[in-house]
């Protein structure tokens, strides 16, 4: 397979999407961990600082989806260079690994989803009670 400049160039506005998508999840938990940590510190329950922890460790795996994904977006600039200058193997390398990485990035995003979908599950099922 022949690559061209424009092929690595489709990825620019998908994870300009996807890191702004990110960084939208990033801030909404930011104001959540906030708000729990205010109501902690004035009352303090297990059950807040339970939640201070799960919403902990999705922030870490949005880190880890912001991580790879810029690394990915990086690696299709140096693809495109590498196409530019002519390096054809250099730039099917970089290209193939910026596809796994957005593969790793994309699958972070699916694993911070169902932990937040489990959170609000076990949210709603106190209501059920």
């Amino acid at each position: 397979m022949t690559l061209t400049i424009s092929t690595p160039a489709l990825l620019f506005p998908a994870i300009s999407l996807l890191l702004l998508a990110y960084t939208n999840r990033f801030l909404t938990i930011a104001n959540l961990i906030r708000q729990l940590h205010s109501r902690y510190m004035e009352n303090p329950q297990p059950q807040t600082l339970g939640q201070i922890q799960n919403l902990r460790h999705r922030v870490r795996l949005i880190k880890d989806m912001q991580l790879y994904g810029i690394i990915s977006l990086l690696l299709s600039v140096v693809c495109m260079f590498a196409i530019f200058a002519g390096y054809n193997i250099v730039a099917n390398v970089t290209m193939g690994v910026s596809l796994l990485l957005l593969i790793v990035s994309l699958a972070f995003s699916v694993r911070e989803i169902q932990i937040s979908a489990d959170a609000l599950k076990i949210l709603l099922s106190d209501m059920e009670k």
